[in-house]
């Protein structure tokens, strides 16, 4: 029996390349998106939880920690 969960699992995208395409969302995650497009060591083949390390390196505001938790969720159910 073929297990379409797991084939869909398998074609998601990095959460990072995911992250980026989010750009014209007018939210918090949009917020977060337009400023991973611009830094040029955002990892965008990385998990929620290296984009989370990133944000510390950077000394993100707190808003973006909550918006990673965001786009999480959503990626996620995508």
């Amino acid at each position: 029996m073929i297990d379409h969960d797991d084939e869909r699992q398998e074609r998601k995208p990095a959460f990072g390349q995911w992250l980026v395409t989010q750009k014209d969302r007018s939210d918090l995650v949009g917020q977060l998106a337009i400023g991973a497009v611009a830094d040029h060591r955002f990892p965008r083949n990385a998990d929620p939880e290296a984009v989370r390390k990133h944000l510390t390196t950077m000394q993100a505001e707190g808003d973006m920690f909550a918006a990673v938790d965001d786009a999480e969720s959503d990626w996620l159910s995508a």
